[in-house]
């Protein structure tokens, strides 16, 4: 498993993007930078953090042997295996608030953005961008923020968190590509944070409503039932679960 240790960098998934648009890439391919100046998380948000005290990875996994008819199914994985490894270091309450952000104790400690690689329009590679934090403290103006040290009061090597999520990915990568598609719907959706609790919602035009997260469909889309007793879907932008 190749790991390119960076100093720092604009974005580690621009990075390895541009190395798979320039030559082959090994799977599993790790690029990690100590400070990144333009980290990026879903739907263009910014990912901010302290040089030196986070974990921040891009890994590029090849699934063109994939038959993977569900994309969002990459970003269950890959929620899964970082919950699954944070559960290791003994990280209490872990929850997957949807699509994919890893919670401890209601508050975020890690983003993942997913970047698929289409080639001949066929989803041929996967580049998974990991924003997690370990030993940073201090979150200004982010009330819903949290480390692991904050939660634990631990200091973590970063590297060794590393080992052990690209260890979980492949194991969960390896049961995606086998098809267990039920069995890992199933534990994503029993680790959804909100899920069957009264919960605020914010649709795309600013509108808040109350309902229960239901479950999520293949597509990724959140069925949530309303006030009224009506069942509606939701695709990622249309809707934010507020905290």
């Amino acid at each position: 498993m190749p790991i390119i240790k960076l100093d720092a960098i604009d974005s580690t998934n621009t990075f390895l993007k541009d190395m798979v648009s320039a030559e082959k890439v090994e799977d599993f391919t790790v690029v990690t930078a100590k400070y990144q100046t333009e980290g990026k998380g879903q739907m263009g948000a910014v990912w901010t953090s302290e040089a030196s005290k986070n974990l921040m990875f891009s890994v590029f996994v090849d699934i063109s042997k994939f038959k993977l008819e569900h994309p969002f199914y990459i970003s269950m994985v890959t929620a899964l295996a970082l919950r699954h490894s944070l559960k290791t270091f003994l990280i209490p309450q872990l929850h997957i608030k949807w699509p994919n952000d890893i919670l401890s104790q209601n508050k975020k400690i890690c983003g993942i953005l997913v970047e698929n690689v289409i080639k001949q329009n066929h989803l041929n590679a996967t580049i998974i961008g990991v924003g997690l934090n370990v030993n940073q403290t201090d979150f200004d103006n982010l009330p819903y923020a949290s480390s692991l040290k904050q939660i634990t009061g631990r200091f973590f090597e970063t590297d060794e968190l590393l080992s052990i999520i690209i260890n979980s990915l492949k194991m969960y990568f390896s049961k995606l590509k086998e098809g267990h598609y039920k069995e890992l719907k199933a534990e994503y959706e029993s680790f959804l944070f909100r899920k069957n609790k009264p919960s605020t919602f914010k649709d795309a035009k600013g509108n808040l409503f109350s309902g229960y997260i239901l479950n999520v469909l293949d597509s990724g889309d959140l069925q949530i039932l309303m006030e009224d007793n009506i069942i509606k879907s939701f695709a990622l932008k249309d809707v934010t679960l507020m905290y």
